[in-house]
């Protein structure tokens, strides 16, 4: 996805795609994890499971996040951001407020979630969090059976639970799902009851990555994954 591009490619994007989104109310559920309402003109966007949207956090910088809610009546649209260190789209962020005015391009990306299937699993971080809130009301809606793990900073750990997600699991963020031993040992890992769940891995590529290559030769249900951040790869 687009992370940055020449300022004058972007001002042309940008002046094509107007008018931009006005912040109405943010919040913080920790000192990492910012909650944003914008509202704006999103009658076009398509906020398929997976897609995510651009928004421009400098004259050439540009970042991709999920949608955690929208309504469309009230052009209304919550994205949860998490600022966690000092780079520019952190930065730029954290330092929103109402009323402020920026730029959310078109949603897009690639669909991870089949609805046909009972059983779904979802695996994350903090960068996940908007994903999986988009994720809840499907997955009760259509009547699934569905499980999230996610690997947070402790100072994040109740996030899940301030955002309102069921049926979750916290788990150290210590390394522990870059070693295939330890995943082989998660619950998710051992039972039969899920070997035909549609599986959906997010966040950290090196976490995602291992996480998947244990599941290929455990389960028979398909594995949907999409890394959204690698340590020393900036705008991924």
């Amino acid at each position: 996805m687009i992370s940055s591009i020449p300022k004058w490619v972007g001002d042309l994007f940008e002046s094509t795609l107007r008018p931009n989104v006005k912040v109405l109310e943010t919040s913080y559920l920790s000192s990492q994890i910012k909650k944003i309402r914008f509202q704006g003109d999103i009658s076009k966007m398509n906020f398929e499971i997976g897609y995510a949207n651009v928004l421009r956090v400098s004259e050439t910088e540009y970042r991709n996040y999920t949608a955690a809610y929208y309504n469309k009546a009230k052009a209304i649209i919550d994205i949860i951001f998490h600022i966690h260190t000092n780079g520019v789209g952190s930065e730029y962020f954290d330092s929103l407020k109402a009323d402020d005015e920026t730029f959310i391009g078109p949603s897009r990306g690639k669909k991870l979630y089949n609805p046909s299937i009972e059983n779904q699993f979802f695996f994350g971080d903090e960068t996940s969090l908007g994903l999986a809130c988009a994720l809840l009301p499907l997955m009760k809606n259509n009547h699934h059976q569905f499980q999230f793990y996610f690997e947070l900073d402790e100072e994040n750990k109740n996030v899940p639970k301030l955002l309102g997600l069921e049926n979750f699991t916290v788990f150290p963020k210590d390394g522990s799902f870059r070693n295939e031993k330890k995943v082989n040992e998660l619950p998710i890992c051992k039972t039969t009851d899920w070997l035909s769940a549609n599986y959906i891995l997010t966040g950290n590529v090196k976490s995602v990555q291992t996480f998947r290559k244990v599941l290929k030769h455990k389960v028979t249900g398909r594995i949907f994954h999409q890394g959204y951040w690698l340590e020393g790869k900036k705008g991924l």
